[in-house]
């Protein structure tokens, strides 16, 4: 019988990673203790590893990691829907006029 899928707190994640960090303890003797896959606690430990340097950031350099922000993202949203927009004037795009639509189908017919 099938054990169910086993999710795991952030906390008991990072508990397995330091105790595999301290290398008091093999990897089976640690899965044996904690009662998960070796290759998981090598995958935590790498985690954990390449987010070590993030504890040492400070908030502006988090914050300049972090991207743009929300009120630059709305605004940019504010100015591409008028141009998407298909019945605004700006949305020629999505809708020739049809004289280009006449003369697309004029020239396909003579083709």
């Amino acid at each position: 019988m099938r054990r169910p899928r086993r999710n795991h707190t952030a906390a008991f994640k990072a508990k397995v990673a330091v105790a595999a960090l301290c290398g008091d303890k093999t990897l089976i003797q640690l899965a044996q203790q904690f009662d998960v896959h070796a290759n998981q606690i090598t995958q935590w430990k790498a985690q954990r590893l390449d987010r070590a340097k993030d504890s040492f950031e400070t908030a502006a350099e988090c914050s300049e990691k972090a991207g743009p922000s929300v009120k630059d993202m709305q605004a940019k949203t504010g100015q591409l829907a008028p141009e998407n927009d298909p019945r605004s004037s700006r949305g020629q795009a999505f809708w020739p006029s049809r004289s280009v639509v006449s003369t697309m189908a004029g020239n396909s017919a003579t083709v």
